[in-house]
């Protein structure tokens, strides 16, 4: 039995509601047998079925917990948790009980609950950082946008929201009246086609619309600081096309005379300047631009065509061109430049790393250099048959093409990563844990150390782009690869584009991938590790190079083995093959765990009293002086006469952790 009581006696005053779980004071109701079982006077009287003038279709029935079947109950009003008593529908509708009543009690124009609630004035919150008190549980607009009530009653909600009309006829639907209602069949709004997936909309049940209530009600004029010009409503009966993003409208048009454009109303709005993750410049906001300025007229995210005579972001620089809808589709991808910032550019100047050119040749390339990341000066060669096993101490692949080479030590650059800046502007990073992007990340080039590249995740001691703000390092070759949205491989007739949302199975390894790059007319799509593989490799298991290798050379099932592993290999993943020999690998098995390790480099961190040189001891195998076991893997050997010292890395990698 229950006792109502004005007063509670457990010290402070305040105990929890045993049906809603929140804070209730008195008077309220309580067990006689003082076992500690309290509720407020509302969740007491509140009836096991609530037949809901939002939601006619079935009642509203009171459970004392959540269907067990739902590993998380969220409320379809607040969007908060629901952990005890719930009204509910099979419909798939879950209320607080609190939430359930109000709302009701809205429909009833009973408002008795918020009489004594203060209002707060919308425009003394906008200046007061009124963004970050959310958004009106009924329309899910922002809650400073409009007059609301004051957060102490335990709402967020508009005063408009709260005195809404039951009942709205509209032009974009004159068969039936639209009836204020809660979204149950989750319809997409017929103006602006989002579903709201909480709140109030306007709804006609028998035509299966639903219209959100700020399309329902839409202003008249807008004026935004993006536009020169204010923007008019205008009621349309036919769909449109939006001037400012190419995308189709329904019924609710903004246009501006001044300009000749009818855009969407959340188009009014869009940012003029952009960085994005996927470029490296600031990409502006137009209308429309002449075809004849692009080579190219596909976006660089989705690559489909972009129609110039709409609206699309655009850097004049580069001429990439993305859609709107591309450009601002993930919020973590882009951040919005502001105005007073949209004349800097005191990032953007590149610095060279060959610090100076000592001599030029006819066709005015450098051919001796002085290098940032070297001692002595380099040359300029394309003798590719007395070089051609060396590795680029940048990249770390083999030499090929022209080259610079130290005539003093054993360093060698590709001639394209010796021209690489000492500083670049990089957009595909997010300093720390964050998931959001935060801008153009300036990137230094950097040498002589060991890293584990970011991208990867290979171990390395080439050169990489290392962040000024929180040191996270990425290896040259991921670096390059990411500043491409298209690619080349010799043996496909076609370029590979960069598609960011789309999953498959990487044609070459075969495992699954995100983010691949897709021929468009071909059935191929490829990782990005699958790219950057290197095109030659040498190994152990043969005298000569290896090649990478994407087609059979056998159709014999008894020729689908690794020469190195000895076990079976899918013929439709690529792998390592030697023509003159017949030898055919893994890639992986090929490339080992440290393909970004070079042979022969100096290691001086530890403390071994000497310098140790990376090797791999072949066709001899001595014993590790860490673990006593064969050194067959990457090892680190002192070179100083009478020390014979050997051990494994990961040995010595073990022993300094």
């Amino acid at each position: 039995m229950l006792n109502e009581e004005q007063l509670l006696g457990n010290g402070n005053g305040v105990v929890d509601c045993s049906r809603c779980g929140e804070k209730v004071s008195a008077p309220c109701f309580s067990c006689v047998e003082c076992c500690g079982f309290y509720l407020h006077k509302t969740c007491a009287e509140a009836p096991l079925e609530l037949n809901h003038p939002f939601h006619r279709h079935h009642p509203l029935v009171l459970l004392q917990n959540p269907p067990s079947s739902y590993t998380r109950c969220v409320c379809d009003l607040c969007d908060e948790t629901c952990e005890k008593f719930i009204y509910h529908c099979s419909c798939g509708l879950y209320f607080h009980i609190k939430c359930a009543l109000l709302t009701f009690n809205i429909a009833e124009s009973n408002l008795k609950e918020l009489e004594h609630v203060a209002l707060e004035d919308p425009s003394f919150s906008s200046k007061n950082d009124g963004g970050n008190l959310g958004e009106c549980f009924g329309c899910w607009e922002p809650l400073a946008m409009y007059t609301y009530f004051s957060l102490d009653c335990g709402f967020n909600l508009h005063k408009r929201c709260a005195e809404l009309p039951l009942k709205m006829d509209l032009l974009c639907h004159r068969k039936h009246p639209l009836v204020l209602q809660f979204n149950s069949e989750r319809l997409a709004c017929k103006v602006c086609q989002v579903t709201q997936q909480r709140g109030f909309v306007y709804g006609c049940s028998p035509c299966e619309l639903a219209i959100h209530i700020e399309c329902a009600s839409p202003l008249p004029v807008i004026e935004d600081k993006s536009h020169q010009h204010p923007f008019t409503l205008f009621w349309r009966q036919i769909p449109f096309i939006c001037d400012a993003c190419g995308t189709e409208g329904h019924h609710v048009a903004y246009t501006c005379g001044t300009c000749s454009i009818m855009v969407h109303k959340k188009c009014i709005s869009l940012p003029r300047i952009i960085e994005h993750a996927f470029h490296v410049h600031r990409v502006f906001h137009t209308y429309f631009i002449r075809k004849e300025y692009f080579e190219s007229l596909n976006c660089i995210w989705c690559h489909e065509v972009v129609h110039t005579e709409h609206g699309s972001y655009f850097c004049a620089d580069c001429s990439v061109i993305l859609h709107v809808d591309c450009a601002l589709k993930e919020e973590q991808l882009y951040c919005i430049v502001s105005q007073e910032n949209e004349a800097d550019k005191s990032l953007d100047i590149p610095v060279n790393s060959i610090t100076e050119v000592l001599e030029t040749n006819d066709a005015g390339e450098a051919t001796l250099i002085e290098h940032c990341e070297h001692m002595h000066y380099l040359m300029l060669s394309d003798n590719i048959r007395e070089h051609g096993d060396k590795c680029c101490d940048g990249c770390l692949l083999l030499i090929s093409a022209k080259f610079y080479h130290c005539s003093r030590c054993d360093f060698f650059l590709h001639k394209s990563c010796a021209e690489l800046p000492k500083m670049k502007l990089f957009s595909k990073h997010a300093c720390g844990e964050t998931e959001f992007y935060s801008g153009l990340k300036p990137l230094i080039l950097t040498s002589a150390c060991m890293f584990k590249c970011g991208l990867c995740m290979y171990l390395s001691n080439g050169f990489s782009y290392k962040c000024n703000e929180c040191g996270s390092p990425i290896c040259l070759r991921c670096f390059a690869l990411s500043l491409q949205d298209v690619v080349k491989i010799p043996w496909h007739k076609h370029p590979l584009l960069l598609y960011y949302n789309y999953q498959g199975q990487c044609s070459a390894c075969g495992k699954d991938v995100v983010c691949p790059f897709r021929c468009k007319d071909c059935n191929i799509h490829l990782c990005p590790w699958c790219v950057l593989r290197p095109i030659r490799v040498r190994h152990k298991c043969d005298k000569h190079l290896l090649a990478l290798t994407y087609d059979k050379i056998n159709d014999y099932a008894k020729y689908h083995y690794c020469d190195i592993c000895e076990k079976e290999r899918d013929p439709k993943n690529w792998f390592y093959y030697c023509e003159t020999c017949d030898t055919s690998a893994h890639v992986d098995c090929v490339l080992g765990e440290y393909p970004l390790i070079k042979l022969g480099s100096i290691y001086n961190e530890g403390e071994h009293p000497h310098p140790l040189t990376f090797v791999k001891k072949f066709p001899y195998y001595p014993e590790c002086i860490e673990c006593g076991e064969r050194c067959e893997d990457l090892s680190l050997e002192c070179a100083e006469p009478g020390c014979n010292y050997i051990a494994h890395w990961k040995c010595r990698k073990s022993a300094m952790l």
